[in-house]
């Protein structure tokens, strides 16, 4: 049997002992009927806070008899591990605007989520509002843990001044191919524009796959997720050309393999990055950006990326769950999305994103390729064990890929070997 990460063994053995640990937890149809106050929680970003309070006020005025209250998510490293500690006090608030679908496994586990599609129009809202990108976000058991609501699809961004400072073409950069973005990458370095043509973190962090490896393999595979049917999917040809590739950009100096203290694009010591929408607004001063999709081996068109998606999530603390649920449809209606649109440039997860907001895009172009891009993303696969998978699966690309201690191949064939046991032991109840 796998040594699971610490983090994975604390969860295992308090979810059982949540509720004595900590408040006892509302009788789930008592609490779906119930109205009156609940408390939201919001993530750090400026802009979403300020949409936040906005939408929560708004709320407010309307409905004085079951007043919001908007709170940033607890600090801790990582929203996850907060909102894990939380579920196991039970001190969740009602709704989590941050959640991170790679975690929804494991909140499960610990009995801390409400199954949205309990409620009567629970399965006809999320999937109306969503359309076809909702059916990745399904729980095993077929329910609605999470409801899609945000996506910040994975491109390149590029500094166009390093671009013509290295006599590139800023408005036409050839970057379609893996061919094309390797010899964009020497031009860019060797000229003496920029110190790295590229410079995604070499960190070791579970998540760090889905700004390196996770979009390329999802726009050379045509869309696959890491896991599909319970097997992995990546030590094969797409897997193996995308690997490659980023090999290839290490080995030869494109892409340094150490972390940069800041951000690289920003400072102009890298000419791109992987980015979602929400780098627009950040750079909007500093640099003069350029927008293209994630290359693949042959240049195709159309391609899919990852999501970088956060959902939102009800938990099961929350005593007014009726409430909670028609604040969240308020949250994520029409309306409030196009005002979490303009606040933040963060793409909601609609279906009809580019015709509900036409007159957004028109005014704003540069998001119009995220928006295009947002109706094409994979997301992280549903699974038990999803941030130990996901760990294993970076310590192998760490080893091989940035640092090329063994090869590639072997790489992806010992992360799936190792995901493959991790699969068949979160499987086993035993």
């Amino acid at each position: 049997m796998l040594r699971r990460t610490a983090y994975a063994l604390l969860v295992l053995a308090l979810a059982g002992t949540a509720t004595a640990c900590g408040r006892s937890a509302p009788d789930p149809a008592t609490a779906a009927e119930a109205r009156g106050p609940i408390t939201v929680w919001l993530s750090n970003n400026a802009q979403e806070v300020q949409w936040g309070k906005a939408m929560v006020s708004a709320w407010n005025a309307g409905h004085p008899g079951q007043h919001v209250t908007a709170q940033q998510i607890p600090a801790g490293k990582t929203s996850e591990e907060a909102i894990s500690a939380s579920i196991i006090a039970g001190t969740t608030a009602c709704l989590a605007f941050n959640t991170s679908p790679a975690a929804v496994p494991t909140f499960q586990k610990q009995n801390g989520l409400v199954s949205l599609s309990d409620f009567p129009d629970g399965e006809k809202y999320i999937t109306e509002r969503g359309g076809g990108l909702t059916g990745q976000y399904r729980s095993p058991d077929g329910a609605f843990y999470q409801l899609p609501w945000k996506s910040n699809p994975v491109m390149i961004l590029y500094n166009k001044k390093l671009f013509a400072k290295a006599g590139l073409d800023p408005e036409h950069p050839k970057l379609a191919t893996y061919k094309d973005f390797l010899e964009t990458s020497r031009t860019l370095v060797r000229s003496g524009a920029a110190k790295a043509a590229i410079w995604p973190s070499p960190s070791s962090d579970f998540f760090q796959p889905w700004y390196d490896f996770y979009p390329a393999f999802a726009a050379q595979s045509g869309g696959k997720q890491l896991i599909e049917d319970g097997k992995p999917q990546f030590d094969s040809a797409a897997g193996h050309r995308v690997a490659e590739f980023w090999r290839t950009l290490y080995a030869q100096k494109l892409a340094p393999q150490e972390a940069y203290p800041g951000d690289s694009l920003n400072d102009g010591k890298a000419a791109m990055a992987t980015v979602g929408p929400w780098a627009v607004a950040a750079y909007k001063d500093s640099v003069d950006i350029g927008v293209v999709p994630v290359p693949t081996a042959d240049g195709a068109s159309g391609t899919y990326s990852f999501s970088d998606e956060k959902s939102a999530a009800m938990f099961s603390s929350c005593e007014n769950r009726a409430t909670a649920w028609d604040v969240l449809k308020f949250a994520t209606s029409t309306a409030q999305d196009g005002k979490f649109l303009e606040a933040t440039g963060q793409m909601p997860m609609r279906e009809d994103l580019t015709s509900e907001y036409a007159g957004y895009f028109e005014a704003n172009p540069t998001y119009r390729a995220f928006a295009d891009q947002a109706q094409r993303v994979v997301e992280v696969p549903n699974v038990p064990g999803s941030i130990d998978i996901w760990q294993a699966f970076r310590d192998e690309w760490t080893k091989s890929v940035v640092f090329g201690r063994e090869s590639t191949r072997t790489g992806l064939r010992n992360a799936s070997s190792e995901i493959t046991e991790l699969l068949n032991e979160y499987g086993d109840p035993s």
